[in-house]
């Protein structure tokens, strides 16, 4: 198997995993063009991708999604909570004042009275007293506007202004077909395939086993993955608050560990960050600090793997060289040229290949 980490942290998050036979791609937190970019530095080609796997809905984890699945008709997988979130994040929320409700409900009154005239003096024939009811007319303009006011209006989310944005910015999809523009402006959240998995459950794509697990972050369905095929299991775990006991049973025996290390806790405390988000990163459902790996690198990890990945360092809240130290302490004397290698995921620039 190998495995290539394309990019990892707050800005992006992407990787490649492949067998003799498979490619996935876990994440697609960078644009459509900087993903094919990344893609053609290690040695990788979008075209061969089998199949686009999604942890969670974040923005820095799906940004690049829509565009790349559509141009290269990728089936995405997701879990179906994490697909819906996504879907919410993508559609345009259309908000109407009420004066502008007011003035279309007006007008489908209005039409709706001429069709009951119409229809009445079709069919009347002269009959004085059977004039339509009052209720079928439209109120007048002062009744019906009388106390009105206009709503304020609601601010856009976070994900959603990202994503927008990232699309906006994304010039791959000035390749789609005429077919494929005509779904998106109909449904900006159409991709060409999707696909669900639930955590817990084992899925094959090609020769590749997966096994997604639930992890505690603040998303709707956030997931983990094993990966086997040829006698080689990969395990993936980012962005989580931290290491439940499900998490450590599915990392087991893993021939390679892809782990979050996040921040420095001391970083993050004087760090510039606002107190809410703080309080978000160091919750249960944030990030894992160096000390939380180092944690269980040294209780609940088996010892097993040629790699250690460190994934997901903060820019603003932690130093690789702390990270890196963190996790070589936690690891001791297990560390060796055979086994327990620590390697540092970059948000810059993809990783070199990992082959195993």
């Amino acid at each position: 198997m190998r495995m290539t980490v394309l990019a990892s942290g707050s800005k992006g998050n992407s990787a490649v995993v492949s067998s003799s036979g498979t490619r996935i791609l876990v994440d697609a937190g960078l644009s459509c063009r900087e993903l094919m970019r990344r893609m053609a530095m290690v040695g990788e080609n979008p075209e061969t991708l089998d199949a686009i796997l999604i942890t969670h809905e974040h923005a820095d984890h799906v940004a690049g999604l829509p565009v790349l699945a559509r141009k290269f008709g990728i089936p995405v997988y997701f879990t179906e909570a994490t697909h819906r979130a996504w879907v919410r994040q993508v559609t345009p929320q259309k908000r109407t004042t009420y004066a502008q409700w007011l003035e279309q409900r007006k007008a489908e009154m209005a039409l709706r009275d001429e069709e009951l005239v119409r229809s009445y003096a079709a069919n009347a024939c002269g009959a004085p007293n059977e004039a339509p009811d009052e209720h079928f007319f439209v109120p007048s303009a002062e009744s019906m506007s009388e106390g009105s006011s206009e709503a304020d209006k609601a601010s856009e989310e976070h994900n959603a202004v990202k994503l927008a944005a990232a699309a906006a910015e994304d010039l791959c999809d000035e390749a789609d077909a005429p077919a494929v523009k005509k779904s998106v402006k109909d449904n900006p959240s159409y991709l060409p395939v999707v696909e669900y998995f639930r955590a817990g459950s084992h899925l094959a794509i090609g020769d590749i086993d997966i096994l997604p697990f639930t992890i505690p972050h603040d998303a709707a369905d956030p997931c983990g993955f094993v990966f086997e095929a040829e006698g080689i299991r990969l395990g993936f775990a980012t962005d989580l608050g931290y290491v439940p006991q499900n998490v450590k049973m599915a990392l087991k025996n893993c021939d390679a560990l892809l782990l979050e290390s996040n921040h420095d806790l001391e970083m993050l405390r004087d760090g510039p960050y606002p107190w809410s988000v703080k309080q978000r990163v160091l919750s249960r459902v944030g990030h894992l600090s160096n000390t939380a790996t180092a944690e269980f690198l040294t209780r609940d990890y088996d010892g097993g793997a040629a790699y250690v990945i460190l994934a997901h360092l903060s820019e603003s809240n932690n130093l690789p060289e702390m990270a890196r130290l963190a996790a070589e302490q936690a690891i001791g004397d297990r560390l060796s040229l055979l086994g327990n290698k620590i390697l540092l995921a970059q948000q810059a620039e993809p990783m070199q290949p990992l082959c195993l």
